[in-house]
């Protein structure tokens, strides 16, 4: 083993010997670096684009040098640096590629060969050179033929405190690696500090910081589109495309920024805050579109169990408990949180409870690391498996992708932390007992008789549309002919009940001759008249009633001789000077019959019977039908005499 390191250390130093001899010591092309050549502390790689850059730097105020890299418009932002745990005090700094492929990073005279970095990648024996090479997104790569995705080393599987476009955060579920960002001590010191952010990948994957063992912030779970407690990245969703990989191999998160937008990442900064930055290139600084912790109810647990935290109350009240709780301590409320006012009512072994839920609306989510998830399970079942599982405290939706009702079920067994509202939060179904819960929303109003004055009113639209377009077309024909006599243009008294004088009746059967008798039924002797003469003299006397019209309209209904007349009027509305313009009584009734046929359909349809508008439509059809005869005997009677 020692034969093996002092090997080890003899090569170093004899490669690094050679490098410092060799004629030329610059990159093949200013993002490459190939076997035999090297960088050293004033030389860089140039990502393609010009994006990233590759060299030595001193942070802050300190006169350490690193190796890293940094967006190429502002070298303070610096995203990746190799060397964050053994800086290099001056500037005998070498970068070079071994034979293996590994990437070393040697300082101090040739005599020492002292390595301060190592990539430990190494490749098998192949004709094909290796290379390193700065790509456009700024991930170093080794990789041995060039354009290969098939890369030995990249410099994105050992992220520092930034995550670049590109990158992830998350669990190889096969070995157990993980991707993570780990804070610089400082502002001056690169090297690992206290916070660490990673991705939380039991229950819901959720963006957590930790401070050595302790939770400090929490984004929440992912819901299918984002993290459900930071809401301002909907503001930004023409800049980034969120991803989210779970799969059996990984579960891991990340983001890509789309064309044509500036640049753009994610700092986990020496005080724990997360920040995304975006280029401003007009004024060529960095402005921060979001950072968490942003005030006091994102610190994690800040309410305790059972409590949750509203950034909106006041200073000394931003903590509340839950429907059903109250305040175990109200001075410590971090750790003792809130108790349940009244016990559950749940028999697991009978299988019975009268248990149930309240919704908390628009809030965090609470964390899931020992919640239980099930993708496969819609809302309704999922309340059902918390109502049957006494263990269950609350329940919500997975993932609100879809629109409308969310689907997948997270089921909470154990204590509800870190619980707060935010601005387009999501739903939680908390479990109560029966007398917390709030009395039932009282039953909607019947919509029966909306529908009913719905029908109706459609029904006297339609009548009134017809009878304003007769009214317009008797009107435009007008202007187009002379006009009507003065004798065809009175207009006859209203309706009376008419009358027949006995003489007449006398006259008409010729005393009630044998001869003129027809027949006998239930209503009597029925006797046969001229029937063109006594039609004439019951219309000359407005006689309808009981010259015309059926005997079972002798005792009409108060308003039926008027709903008769309302029907006449509309037939005299398209009175022309010819009779082949004149539209017959059977006409005006088809009219009133297709009305009436729709509103009977609708109301079918409905489920509703005839609104009183429609019964005397009905009913003043029959009016209608007895009006056509009458027009029709009138006619006839204007034959006869023409012929006499």
């Amino acid at each position: 083993m020692e034969a093996n390191s002092c090997f080890a250390h003899v090569l170093s130093l004899l490669l690094f010997s050679l490098l410092l001899l060799s004629p030329s010591r610059s990159a093949f092309a200013a993002d490459t670096l190939t076997q035999g050549r090297n960088i050293t502390d004033n030389e860089t790689l140039v990502s393609a684009d010009g994006s990233f850059t590759l060299g030595f730097f001193s942070p802050g105020a300190s006169s350490k040098r690193y190796l890293g890299i940094w967006f190429s418009v502002s070298r303070d932002a610096v995203c990746w640096v190799a060397n964050r745990g053994r800086p290099v005090d001056d500037n005998s700094s070498v970068l070079v590629l071994s034979d293996t492929g590994s990437l070393l990073l040697l300082y101090g005279p040739p005599s020492s060969g002292q390595i301060a970095w190592s990539s430990n990648s190494s490749s098998s024996a192949s004709s094909s050179p290796v290379e390193a090479q700065l790509l456009d997104n700024g991930n170093l790569v080794v990789v041995r033929n060039r354009g290969s995705t098939n890369f030995l080393w990249q410099s994105f599987d050992s992220p520092s405190n930034v995550l670049l476009a590109g990158m992830k955060v998350g669990v190889d579920l096969w070995n157990g690696a993980e991707w993570s960002l780990t804070s610089w001590r400082s502002a001056d010191d690169p090297s690992p500090g206290a916070f660490r952010r990673v991705l939380d990948v039991k229950g819901r994957p959720d963006n957590m910081v930790w401070q050595q063992n302790v939770k400090t912030f929490r984004t929440g779970p992912w819901n299918g589109l984002r993290f459900g407690g930071i809401p301002e990245v909907l503001s930004y969703t023409e800049l980034i495309e969120y991803q989210m990989l779970i799969s059996s191999r990984e579960i891991t998160y990340g983001f890509s920024v789309k064309p044509g937008m500036p640049f753009t990442y994610v700092v986990l900064t020496e005080t724990g805050v997360v920040k995304r930055l975006v280029w401003d290139a007009s004024s060529r600084t960095w402005q921060t579109y979001y950072q968490g912790p942003r005030d006091i109810c994102d610190g994690y647990g800040k309410c305790g169990p059972f409590g949750v935290c509203d950034s909106g109350a006041a200073s000394t009240s931003f903590c509340g408990c839950l429907r059903g709780f109250s305040p175990a301590s109200p001075s410590e409320w971090t750790t003792t949180g809130c108790r349940r006012a009244v016990k559950l009512d749940c028999d697991a072994v009978r299988g019975t409870t009268t248990d149930g839920f309240v919704l908390v609306q628009s809030v965090k989510l609470p964390d899931t690391h020992n919640a239980s998830v099930d993708m496969s399970v819609e809302l309704p079942e999922c309340r059902a498996r918390c109502l049957a599982n006494c263990s269950c405290l609350a329940y919500a939706g997975a993932d609100i992708q879809g629109g409308g009702v969310p689907s997948g079920c997270i089921m909470w067994t154990d204590e509800i932390v870190d619980l707060r509202y935010v601005d387009r939060g999501q739903d939680l179904f908390l479990r109560l007992a029966e007398s917390d819960l709030p009395p039932p929303p009282p039953p909607p109003p019947s919509r029966q008789f909306p529908v009913a004055v719905v029908v109706g009113a459609s029904a006297a639209a339609v009548v009134v549309l017809l009878v304003i377009l007769l009214v317009l077309v008797v009107r435009k024909r007008g202007q187009r002919r002379p006009p009507i006599p003065a004798a065809h243009n009175r207009r006859p008294p209203a309706w009376i009940v008419p009358s027949i004088a006995l003489y007449q009746v006398k006259e008409a059967t010729g005393n009630f001759s044998q001869d003129n008798i027809i027949g006998q039924g239930g209503f009597g002797v029925i006797y046969k008249v001229p029937s063109f003469a006594l039609a004439r003299e019951s219309w000359n006397q407005h006689n309808i009633k009981t010259g015309i019209l059926d005997s079972a309209l002798a005792e009409p209904e108060p308003d039926l001789l008027s709903r008769l007349e309302r029907f006449v009027q509309i037939g005299l509305l398209c009175v022309e000077q010819s009779p082949v313009d004149r539209p017959s009584m059977t006409e005006v009734r088809e009219i009133a019959v297709l009305a009436i046929e729709q509103e009977m359909k609708k109301t079918r349809l409905a489920g509703l019977e005839l609104t009183p508008c429609w019964r005397h439509l009905r009913q003043g059809l029959e009016s209608v039908e007895a009006a056509a005869a009458l027009y029709e005997i009138k006619a006839a009677l204007k034959e006869d005499s023409a012929s006499l």
